[in-house]
């Protein structure tokens, strides 16, 4: 049977300490990965607040922005020492502000600096560093250049490409629309896979249901979830199940128990309550109570006084509390 890869893509101002504690509650084996941190304000900025993470969240990999060797060198360098199980380059990220500081997407323009980048970073530590990608950028969409690109970072090592199969476009979109208005193209993705058998391909992009998944995992190595994960964040429960050898999951309201003891010591540091409760506001998507659910947290959470009592509220009005 083959091993696959199931990861949560990094997602900015989304998928931070608080929100990945949560996620592993739910999938004990799917991969996570940081929000993008760009290698100038890591060397410049804390880096204890930055990088720091909870021991539960293995497997869990560091996803980098930037273009300076050096800098990616060093950042890896941290990033292994604080014991990120993984490296990742963004290559993939549309938003303006980051193509100004000239790394994300906009780099799929410069596979050469991009080489040398993964290599610089790939020379300094032992984990393996992986790249983020969209299948083009701008009108740099065919096929032949994806291939170049692919094959250029491939010569340094590389073993791993995250592929979102969508093209970028860095001006006129933002980078929602980035996420919804270029069309899905699957067939590049699984082009790869056939044309670079020994890398190890993983799709990203669209993919909300486990039919997603098993439409087109025949063909790639794994799957990255992104928007579905957040906001439908029980989703990862079942691949769990299905794919990780039938693993017990917590039930949500186990997963709400587990996550109050979590809170409770936040609350003791200082960490305002509604900066964890946004992100489980999905929790109960699609069952009896989820309406009920999002409307108490999102109606008391915020409050300077609030503390666990909102969340076993909530709870209760779910009808379905743990004994």
């Amino acid at each position: 049977m083959r091993n696959y890869l199931f990861s949560v893509a990094p997602m900015m101002d989304c998928t931070d300490k608080h929100d990945r504690y949560f996620l592993r509650l739910i999938a004990p084996d799917v991969l996570l990965y940081t929000e993008m941190i760009t290698a100038q304000a890591l060397i410049y900025g804390d880096k204890n607040k930055l990088l720091a993470f909870n021991e539960t969240e293995h497997p869990v990999a560091l996803q980098l922005g930037g273009s300076d060797p050096v800098m990616l060198s060093e950042c890896a360098k941290m990033g292994e020492a604080f014991g990120y199980d993984e490296i990742n380059l963004n290559v993939g990220c549309p938003s303006p502000r980051v193509s100004a500081g000239r790394f994300g997407a906009c780099l799929m323009r410069e596979p050469k600096l991009v080489a040398d980048c993964v290599a610089a970073m790939q020379s300094d530590v032992s984990i393996p560093v992986t790249v983020k990608c969209r299948i083009g950028v701008d009108d740099q969409d065919s096929y032949e250049n994806l291939h170049a690109f692919i094959q250029c970072i491939a010569e340094t090592g590389c073993q791993t490409f995250i592929i979102h199969a969508r093209k970028a476009w860095l001006s006129g979109l933002s980078p929602k629309q980035n996420r919804e208005v270029p069309p899905l193209r699957y067939e590049v993705v699984k082009q790869v896979k056939k044309d670079f058998p020994q890398l190890k391909i993983v799709l990203n992009g669209g993919i909300k249901t486990i039919a997603d998944i098993e439409a087109h995992l025949p063909d790639v190595d794994g799957m990255m979830i992104g928007r579905a994960a957040y906001t439908n964040p029980y989703f990862l429960a079942e691949i769990q199940r299905n794919y990780f050898n039938n693993k017990d999951v917590l039930t949500r309201p186990e997963v709400v128990d587990q996550l109050i003891l979590y809170i409770s010591y936040q609350l003791k540091n200082g960490v305002k309550l509604n900066n964890i409760t946004r992100h489980i506001l999905g929790l109960f998507q699609g069952q009896w109570g989820a309406a009920s659910w999002r409307r108490y947290i999102s109606q008391h959470a915020h409050h300077q006084s609030a503390g666990v009592e909102v969340i076993e509220r909530a709870l209760q009005l779910t009808g379905l509390q743990t004994l």
